[in-house]
């Protein structure tokens, strides 16, 4: 039966990865197609049949779940319009410098989704919004989008796992009832409560956003740069309700019912006490998944202990192997978008590790020798999955997890659950305390050289001979020739993308804003950084770092920021601080913030130019007398980059208008033609003028726009002008990252959304 429920895990992963959901007609005519197999095939396995209608069967369990959630979706015609519509809020606020958003249940839909994601800016009234609050609000809504680029976060999955299918902004509001009496709102007043109490009892504290994510979960208020220390160190996992502390709070009340119950035998001949510790132990871990607001990787967790308790009340308990798979199975069938989540394997992951190591082995080994024995087969054990989702790994984890499992989690969280819940502050003090001084070592630990092992993501044959060469590692000891299971692990680190055999050039989406690299065979070029999101995340950590991480490139040989616009800068501090950059050219104020993170930084004027690997990178724009007239525009004084090669040639423009396309024009004339264009000022009517359009008349013109964006580039006479000469167009928010790679034969293009198109992808 357990290599069965795998099969249902694997059919539930394969619809997961599908452009399309399968047709109705697909779903009643699979089964009758399997039961003629079965007529046709009578000479196969039973045992082989059983799988196969397993596997079928958690395909098409998982294509009705995802037909019944995408049913409940934003009607086309309201997206961007004005809606008037009421509701309660559903979640705690989270809030920044520019306002709140928050998750809002609709309570009268008419062609809008049951819950949605609302933003709202703090106005000159000072309102704040409250859990349980029911408002009637003006907002506009659209369809789930997200930045789509190679290793980048696919928020529209995310949404889609939380039952959310529209997002929006409120144009305004009235308020309506101050709080409405439900389970869930209550649930959240309470957590709201346990938010004022750490703020109110640390003000000012500089780790008070710790506190507050080990109690009750508010990630957000940890900062960034303890965000780094944690990925550096490895101990990310603890620094919220992870599965560990739900687990170890279920285990210790389910102790307590234990003791308590067999202290009375009545209770026991009406219910054996190891049944009531099951109960106690799963309610216990579900009080406390509630206080975390329910969160998806907390509600896997609880529903592993569901299964154990099952199983416990049962009579089934067996072997730790059944127990893992029947929470797998569990988990996939109460959330079927599991198998996306990093954490989903990484959890089910290291449970498996744990079992390998630990049981059914003929010594049984002492305490220090069996956490010895956990420790060695985490370290290894989790190293293809995490360069899969991460591309790096912490080489100071084990030092970090051994002080930061006993201190975080039996002495920060008990300190501030006991904290929560009595009328003084001082042991939410202690807490912080002690984990102020932990800090101390974890920066030490951090700041390490080489604290952190970061490269490009391996290929998937590669994943799986590292964990088969992990198997045989972790084989018992006596086992001959364990050594040779190294020689699996090897190729995650010896194998390496292909580089470009002559030139690429890939425009990453990050919404409004530009972000292009490119690379020759041995160098790499960042041609703006994107805008900033929030004061938190930007494109800079967010998406280019990441696809620089994947794709393996761990230097830039330059970076170019265009002019000074928080849509082509926002990310340029984080890739700085991220990834050694040779030098910086811009045209960019001297004291603009972005300098003190670069070694190097040089002024971008017109005549400059360098050859890579036989391709010539040339700055046509800004002239240099630009810089002495304090009256032009970070627009008219946006750099402009060609590039060149045998294969074809580039154009990158910035966001120059129609004077500078005029003088480019005038000057440069012939040089302007290239195979590409991306597009001046994402295609707005300042820009692309048709005389600069006919100078250049590209091939291929990229707009990098976001969308549904309120400028509503590009405009429709702009794209008539590239129509108009035979252009093909792209546009980051249809298309997602594009990537072009320049050959003999031709310059090949590939759209990242439609090659690796999902079926909950929304047509743009």
């Amino acid at each position: 039966m357990r290599i069965n429920l795998l099969f249902f895990v694997a059919g539930v992963g394969l619809l997961q990865n599908q452009a399309v959901l399968p047709s109705l007609w697909w779903v009643l005519a699979l089964p009758l197609l399997f039961v003629v197999s079965m007529l046709i095939a009578q000479k196969l396995p039973r045992e082989i049949l059983l799988k196969l209608l397993f596997f079928i069967m958690g395909f098409l369990y998982a294509a009705c779940i995802a037909q019944i959630r995408l049913s409940d979706s934003l009607a086309a015609e309201l997206e961007g319009v004005d809606i008037d519509i009421t509701g309660i809020v559903a979640e705690l606020p989270q809030s920044n410098d520019k306002g709140q958003y928050f998750a809002f249940d609709v309570e009268r839909t008419h062609g809008v989704p049951r819950k949605i994601v609302l933003s709202r800016y703090f106005e000159s009234d000072g309102v704040v919004l409250h859990p349980g609050e029911r408002w009637r609000f003006t907002v506009r809504l659209r369809q789930p989008h997200g930045n789509s680029n190679p290793y980048g976060f696919d928020y529209e999955a995310s949404l889609l796992e939380r039952g959310i299918r529209a997002t929006g902004y409120v144009r305004q509001g009235v308020l309506l009832d101050r709080f409405v009496m439900k389970p869930s709102t209550i649930v959240e007043a309470v957590r709201e409560k346990l938010r004022d109490k750490v703020f109110a009892a640390l003000p000012g504290s500089p780790y008070r956003g710790v506190i507050a994510a080990l109690l009750m979960g508010e990630q957000k208020a940890i900062s960034q740069e303890d965000w780094q220390i944690f990925r550096r160190t490895g101990i990310i996992h603890l620094m919220s309700i992870s599965g560990l502390h739900v687990t170890m709070i279920a285990g210790f009340f389910s102790l307590l019912a234990y003791r308590l119950w067999r202290l009375n035998p009545g209770w026991v001949v009406v219910l054996p006490a190891r049944k009531a510790a099951a109960l106690c132990g799963v309610f216990s871990a579900f009080c406390y998944a509630l206080l975390a607001g329910y969160a998806v990787p907390t509600q896997r967790t609880v529903y592993m202990l569901a299964v154990v308790a099952a199983l416990l009340w049962s009579g089934r308990m067996s072997s730790p192997s059944t127990l893992l798979i029947w929470a797998l199975f569990a988990v996939t069938v109460l959330d079927p978008w599991a198998v996306l989540s990093s954490g989903f394997w990484l959890s089910f992951l290291a449970v498996a590790l744990i079992m390998y190591v630990s049981t059914d082995r003929i010594r049984r080994a002492n305490w220090l020798n069996a956490w010895v024995s956990i420790q060695w087969a985490m370290t290894i054990g989790l190293i293809p999955i995490l360069l899969v989702f991460f591309q790096q790994i912490s080489l100071v984890s084990p030092i970090a997890n051994a002080l930061a499992i006993p201190v975080v989690s039996f002495a920060v969280v008990p300190l501030t659950l006991f904290g929560a819940i009595v009328p003084f502050d001082f042991p939410i003090v202690l807490a912080h305390k002690i984990f102020s001084i932990f800090m101390r070592f974890l920066i030490c630990l951090s700041n390490l050289p080489d604290a952190v092992w970061i490269q490009h993501a391996p290929p998937a044959w590669a994943v799986f001979t590292a964990f088969l060469g992990i198997f045989w590692i972790l084989l018992p000891k006596g086992f001959p020739a364990r050594w040779l299971g190294f020689f699996g692990v090897v190729p995650l680190f010896l194998i390496f993308p292909a580089d470009p055999q002559f030139l690429r050039l890939t425009v990453l989406d990050v919404g409004q804003g530009l972000a292009v690299v490119v690379q020759t065979r041995h160098h790499a070029l960042l041609f703006d950084s994107g805008p900033a999101f929030t004061p938190q995340a930007d494109s800079g950590n967010r998406i280019i770092y990441p696809f620089l991480r994947g794709v393996g490139i761990m230097r830039l040989d330059a970076m170019i920021l265009s002019h000074e616009d928080g849509d082509h800068t926002g990310g340029a501090i984080s890739v700085l601080d991220s990834i050694p950059v040779g030098w910086l050219l811009s045209s960019l104020p001297k004291d603009n913030p972005v300098f003190p993170h670069a070694k190097v930084g040089m002024r971008c004027q017109a005549g400059e130019s360098w050859v890579w690997d036989d391709v010539r990178f040339e700055i046509l724009g800004p002239p240099s007398s630009s810089y002495s007239n304090p009256r032009i525009r970070g627009n008219v004084r946006s750099c402009v980059l060609r590039v060149s090669s045998l294969q074809g040639s580039a154009l990158i423009a910035g966001d120059i208008e129609k004077g500078v396309e005029r003088r480019l024009v005038a000057e440069v004339g012939g040089r302007l033609k290239s195979d590409i264009l991306v597009v001046p000022h994402h295609g707005g009517m300042s820009a692309s003028t048709e005389e600069f359009v006919q100078a250049v008349s590209p091939r291929h013109a990229v707009f990098s726009v976001g969308y549904r964006n309120r400028f509503n580039h590009p405009r429709p006479e702009v794209l008539a002008r590239y129509r108009a000469v035979g252009s093909r167009m792209f546009r980051s928010d249809r298309d997602g990252a594009i990537r072009f790679d320049f050959d003999p034969y031709g310059i090949r293009e590939e759209s990242w959304r439609r090659e690796h198109r999902r079926y909950w992808y929304q047509e743009k």
